[in-house]
């Protein structure tokens, strides 16, 4: 099974600290790297990580708030610096192409490669981006500004040859993507072996849901059905709720009621306010709702 990670970036909240750093990570999936927000540091992030910077494809965007989007325009400018010859696809709100535009113009000379933007309708759950193999959606989000999460999605794939049975029956190598895709084989008898004895079933497709900055939305769940593994912000504890309601956060435990209501595999918290120094505190809340929770911290990386 190819590798599907995230690799976690930054996952504290708004004021800077010196044991978190700001909103970013990056996934990879199908042998391509993602970024799900960019802040302020994102690039020194993923020198450390040792993720390969002309491997990045993609990068969307939650919010126009500076923890989730200030480490862009210095990313993009390394990458003009470094070579970077792809284009770069940059997906967020409406609001940012004119910003990201003023930037790059303001700041970058002779790039060397395109940065193509993307506008998301952040009220509405859609497929924003799609190739032969993964797709992502947009998962409407209530923050104070408009904002939305992705939901990265693996394809069906394709069914597993059974070499034993390629070497029994003799099929040439030039019948493998015939045979995947529900061929049947012809022996020069006339014999025809079912494509059910060449294959073994193809592996589950797999999803991750990034929900960055939100209010306890009870209906998220539905959004997010079923996917393998939920990031779900915790900013707070159950200790500073009416903060969470204030500022359009959730606490550990909301998050928990989500991943428990959508019957997720695993949840991952984070976007950890800088008001609490041990984040156990919040990994026993949410665990007392949906046990199979964990912590991100810098240069951690998830299985899918």
């Amino acid at each position: 099974m190819e590798p599907f990670k995230v690799h976690i970036l930054g996952c504290g909240s708004a004021l800077p600290t010196l044991r978190h750093n700001a909103s970013s990570q990056v996934v990879e999936v199908r042998e391509k790297l993602l970024m799900l927000d960019c802040a302020e540091g994102t690039q020194t992030q993923l020198r450390r990580s040792h993720a390969r910077f002309t491997k990045l494809s993609h990068v969307f965007i939650t919010h126009l708030h500076g923890d989730h989007c200030f480490g862009l325009i210095g990313m993009i400018s390394t990458f003009g610096l470094v070579g970077r010859t792809a284009t770069l696809h940059v997906y967020g709100p409406e609001a940012l192409g004119p910003i990201l535009r003023g930037q790059i113009d303001f700041f970058t000379h002779d790039l060397g490669f395109e940065v193509e933007f993307h506008p998301v309708d952040t009220t509405r759950h859609a497929v924003v981006y799609e190739d032969r193999s993964i797709m992502v959606e947009s998962i409407p989000l209530q923050h104070r500004l408009p904002t939305c999460g992705y939901l990265i999605r693996e394809k069906q794939l394709l069914p597993h040859i059974r070499p034993e049975m390629m070497q029994a029956y003799q099929i040439p190598v030039s019948q493998v993507n015939n045979i995947k895709n529900g061929a049947d084989w012809t022996m020069p008898d006339g014999e025809v072996i079912p494509n059910s004895r060449l294959v073994r079933p193809a592996d589950p497709p797999r999803s991750y849901a990034y929900c960055s900055d939100t209010r306890y939305l009870p209906s998220l769940h539905q959004l997010v059905k079923g996917v393998n593994t939920l990031y779900h912000e915790s900013t707070y504890g159950e200790d500073k709720i009416q903060s969470a309601e204030k500022y359009h956060h959730s606490t550990a435990r909301q998050a928990a009621m989500v991943a428990r209501d959508a019957g997720v595999g695993k949840l991952l918290l984070g976007h950890y306010s800088s008001r609490y120094e041990d984040e156990n505190v919040l990994l026993h809340e949410a665990k007392e709702v949906f046990e199979n929770t964990y912590l991100t911290n810098e240069m951690d990386v998830f299985d899918v």
